[in-house]
């Protein structure tokens, strides 16, 4: 009975070890980041593909051994394009799934809903969209845009005679804080170039919106003026594919009132018939149509992690992809997947883009990109009409009187 005992006592006490050793053993051997992309509702025509960008890069990464020595472990979760889930699902990540750093959101309105749980937890969001600007935050990195690096050298192209002369515009939107601030910017652009209000048209629809006929009647009308007109939109999301098919129903055609989108590319085109859209623009920091080594590289490479020759790449691809390996290099760089040590290491750092151009993160969170834009072709691509030197971004919009002293 007393060996019993003993024999018992010494099981119990190695299972203990055991246990309490498995736990954070195990929790260490990986390093856990979280992937925050809508795979459903209307924003999963555009997210979608960011998800399986993240998890192609952390392939690539693991089979060259992972980071620290360590393996990196996505967790993907599904937010649906509903905003407040964005929150819910960004605070497990960080408290639970225990993640060092998350990739994710598109809209502004998905950014803005996480923002205050990563300024609380201090977490790490990699944020691969244009937007708005107007916001800065020591827990987010921007991959991409603001209106002063994007938007305002776009509506620049559109008033210069390359760029067709325009001097009567509508601000076409989806009813939120990016297209409404954007519009802002660009409006008080406008008027600070000479344009009067009434040659500009400003209209917002909600998310999802499929009854284009009436709105597109009004573009028709208001572009009847005898003035040169240009639509900028800031349309988000699968409300692009009824939009676009209603201005080609209606014979709204890029010589008479061209388009310029600011969300969409290669892969919102692919759902639509683009031979009845040459000539409509966008503006990016990135097309696929790119000729440099590098990217025809990054495409070969993306297509056979994708398994399908006809895969497509885009701006928030590669934005995805930049922030993705400048998180990489800021770990190794400090030898920590640490917050305030990748958030110091980061500042600095660079990555040459499939676009060709050296990328670097700013002290700002931002990063220097140039904006190019690009001609819908009827091969549901992009001819490259225009490219800018790289421009240092503003996160505060100089054209807004209340930002006359930030930085």
């Amino acid at each position: 009975m007393t060996l019993t005992r003993r024999t018992f006592g010494k099981s119990l006490a190695a299972l203990t070890l055991a246990t309490t050793l498995s736990g954070p053993a195990l929790a260490e051997e990986t390093i856990k980041i979280g992937v925050l992309h809508s795979l459903s509702g209307t924003m999963a025509i555009s997210e979608t593909i960011l998800k399986d960008l993240i998890l192609w890069q952390v392939d690539e990464l693991n089979a060259k051994g992972g980071l620290l020595g360590k393996k990196i472990e996505p967790i993907v979760v599904d937010p649906a394009s509903n905003w407040p889930l964005f929150a819910e699902k960004a605070r497990d990540l960080i408290e639970r799934q225990k993640v060092v750093a998350v990739f994710g959101c598109w809209t502004s309105v998905s950014r803005k809903s996480v923002l205050p749980v990563f300024e609380e937890l201090n977490g790490l969001l990699f944020y691969p969209l244009e937007y708005e600007g107007e916001e800065t935050s020591k827990n987010i990195f921007y991959g991409s845009s603001v209106p002063d690096n994007k938007a305002i050298p776009a509506v620049e192209y559109l008033m210069s005679k390359d760029g067709g002369s325009h001097t009567r515009f509508i601000l076409e939107g989806t009813d939120y804080v990016y297209p409404r601030t954007s519009n802002k910017i660009i409006r008080a652009f406008l008027k600070s170039k000479g344009v009067a209000d009434e040659d500009i048209r400003e209209n917002y629809t909600p998310f999802g919106f499929s009854d284009w006929q009436t709105e597109v009647a009004a573009i028709r009308k208001f572009g009847s003026s005898g003035k040169k007109t240009a639509v900028i939109s800031t349309v988000n999301g699968d409300a692009n594919v009824p939009f676009y098919k209603e201005l080609s129903n209606q014979g709204v055609k890029a010589t008479d009132i061209p388009v310029i989108a600011f969300s969409v590319g290669e892969e919102e085109l692919k759902g639509l018939d683009t031979s009845q859209l040459v000539g409509h623009l966008a503006a990016w920091s990135y097309f696929q149509s790119i000729d440099t080594s590098q990217n025809k590289d990054f495409i070969a490479r993306w297509r056979a992690y994708k398994k399908d020759p006809k895969q497509v790449t885009n701006d928030p691809v590669e934005s995805a992809y930049i922030l993705f390996n400048l998180w990489a290099q800021a770990v190794k760089k400090s030898g920590s997947t640490e917050v305030a040590a990748v958030s110091k290491a980061i500042v600095g750092e660079s990555v040459v883009s499939p676009g060709g151009n050296t990328v670097t993160m700013n002290a700002n969170h931002h990063v220097t990109k140039p904006v190019l834009i690009g001609e819908v072709n009827a091969r549901g691509q992009f001819d490259i009409v225009f490219r800018s030197a790289p421009i240092a971004p503003k996160p505060w919009s100089p054209h807004l009187p209340e930002n006359a002293n930030r930085q």
